[in-house]
């Protein structure tokens, strides 16, 4: 597809990964609407970018509707939705809080789900469009205390397959993209120290596989891929 023009949702845009993505799809000429539920990052954000900010979680249904509709009342049109917003929870199976495993669901699976329904409702109707849901490497290898997330992401991964069976044919290309360690504000948010180096992933590296992905000739498409830092020790 050509970026230029193109309307572009970014969920969870207004930190780390998703705000680089919404940077590489400003600086490729997109119109651009990025969601937070954080109403002060989000301003100062699409300030920053240039983007059309909006305020919303997307775990919460009418605030998945309200922010899709917003975003093509603001942009025109739909033609890409990128499903980014997600956090982590990690704890050994033995101390697993309910309440805390469910909130990481209910974003990171449900909020892709509402998200990807609304865009798809439009999508289908137009008979084009693209979906991208931004998984993680821990949706293809589970690990200790992994539980709530790498569930999370197993399951977009597999919404993701029946999403694409759906949607082909109506010209609909829905992808996955599956990062490896990125240098984001993720980690110091479950309680995590990151060490910060030159050789790890940025949210750039990610973002320009996506712009990539997306602009190879609409006849095709890529399903899913995953982005690893070269040597990141």
């Amino acid at each position: 597809m050509k970026l230029e023009n193109a309307r572009v949702l970014v969920t969870g845009g207004s930190e780390g990964i998703g705000y680089g993505i919404a940077e590489a799809m400003i600086a490729k000429g997109a119109k651009t609407a990025i969601v937070s539920r954080d109403e002060t990052k989000v301003r100062a954000a699409a300030e920053a970018l240039g983007a059309h900010g909006l305020v919303g979680d997307v775990g919460i249904e009418a605030d998945a509707v309200r922010v899709t509709a917003e975003a093509v009342e603001a942009l025109g049109g739909l033609d890409v939705l990128v499903n980014n917003a997600g956090f982590g929870y990690f704890a050994p199976l033995v101390e697993m809080d309910a309440e805390r495993f469910e909130a990481v669901f209910r974003t990171n699976v449900t909020g892709a789900m509402l998200m990807g329904r609304e865009a798809a409702r439009r999508f289908v109707e137009q008979k084009s469009g693209h979906i991208v849901n931004i998984s993680s490497t821990s949706g293809l290898a589970g690990g200790k205390t992994s539980s709530a997330y790498s569930g999370s992401k197993f399951a977009l991964r597999g919404m993701t397959e029946c999403w694409r069976a759906e949607l082909r044919p109506h010209d609909i290309r829905v992808m996955l993209v599956n990062p490896s360690e990125v240098q984001t504000p993720f980690f110091s948010k479950v309680g995590r120290e990151q060490q910060l180096s030159e050789k790890k992933l940025r949210p750039i590296e990610i973002a320009d596989a996506i712009v990539g992905a997306l602009e190879i000739d609409d006849r095709g498409f890529i399903p899913e891929f995953s982005v690893f830092a070269t040597n990141p020790w």
